[in-house]
C-alpha cells in the first residue's frame, strides 16, 4: 500500500530503529499484540521491513487473552493464520483475578504486569532474544504523568530497555509515532474490529491522563512536541534532589 501515513509510518519507525539500534542480524523478535492498533500496525511494519532490509531477523507474533472472555482471542488467531503471520496465544485468568478482591492493587497494573510475566516468560522458551511492543509517542508522554501524579516519580517508559542482564531487550519502535497517524494508518489497513472485554477500559488513571493532555494540546499545538523533546533534554541540576542524594 501506500499513502502519506504509511509513508510517515515508515520513516518514523526506520528513524527510531536506527536511531536506537533496535534490529540486528539474527535477531529473533517476539512481537505482542493485543488486537489493537498500535500493536497490529507495528507486527505489519516490522514485518514489511524485512522484505527491503541488508539483514535477517525473524519476528514472531504473540497474542495473551486476559481470560475475560468473548471472541477476540479467536479472532485475533484467524488473522494471523489469513495473513501467515507465525504467532502464538497465550491463554491466561489474569484478566478478572485483576478486578477481584484478591488484588489490592490497581486492576491495570496487575493485569500489566501478569501480561508482561507471560510474554517474557514465552520469549525465554523460544530463545527470542527481543520482545518488540507497539507504544508510541502519547503512550510514553502519558507515562510520565502518570508516574508524576501517581507513582510520585520523573520517568516513562524508554525507547529500548535491557532485562535479565541483558538477556532479553525491550524495543518500541513506534515511540516516535503520534497516535493520530497510527490510527490513520490502521484505518487505511482495514484492521479488524476487536474491542476489549475489560471492565475497566476507558475508567483508567491513563484515560484520565489522556483527557487532560487533549485538553492541553488543543490550546497550544506545540504542547505535545515540546512535552517529547522535554523527555531528551532533562536538565538534572535543575531538579531538586531526594534525601538519598543529600551530603
Amino acid at each position: 500500500m501506500s499513502g502519506f501515513a504509511h509513508k510517515e509510518m515508515k520513516r518514523l519507525m526506520g528513524k527510531a530503529i536506527h536511531k536506537y539500534s533496535m534490529t540486528e542480524e539474527g535477531d529473533k523478535i517476539l512481537v505482542s499484540v493485543s488486537g489493537g492498533k498500535d500493536s497490529m500496525s507495528l507486527l505489519w511494519l516490522m514485518n514489511e521491513r524485512l522484505a527491503r532490509l541488508p539483514i535477517k531477523y525473524e519476528i514472531l507474533a504473540v497474542h495473551v487473552d486476559p481470560g475475560f472472555g468473548g471472541d477476540n482471542a479467536r479472532k485475533i488467531e484467524a488473522y494471523f493464520e489469513e495473513h501467515g503471520f507465525s504467532y502464538r496465544i497465550i491463554t491466561g485468568d489474569f484478566g478478572p483475578r485483576a478486578h477481584s478482591p484478591e488484588n489490592l492493587e490497581n486492576p491495570c497494573f496487575f493485569c500489566a504486569r501478569q501480561r508482561r510475566k507471560h510474554v517474557f516468560k514465552l520469549a525465554a522458551e523460544l530463545g527470542c532474544n527481543k520482545i518488540a511492543l507497539g507504544h508510541h509517542k502519547d503512550d510514553i508522554i502519558e507515562t510520565l504523568f502518570i508516574n508524576m501524579f501517581y507513582g510520585g516519580s520523573i520517568s516513562t517508559m524508554l525507547p529500548v530497555q535491557d532485562f535479565f542482564d541483558g538477556k532479553i531487550r525491550i524495543i518500541r519502535p513506534l515511540f516516535m509515532a503520534d497516535e493520530n497517524l497510527i490510527k490513520r494508518y490502521a484505518k487505511d489497513m482495514e484492521f479488524p474490529d476487536i474491542e476489549t472485554c475489560c471492565p475497566t477500559s476507558g475508567r483508567s488513571k491513563r484515560e484520565e491522563i489522556k483527557n487532560m493532555l487533549t485538553t492541553l494540546y488543543r490550546s497550544n499545538r506545540k504542547i505535545k512536541g515540546n512535552i517529547f523533546h522535554a523527555l531528551q533534554n532533562v536538565k538534572t541540576k535543575y531538579l531538586l534532589k531526594g534525601t538519598a542524594n543529600k551530603r
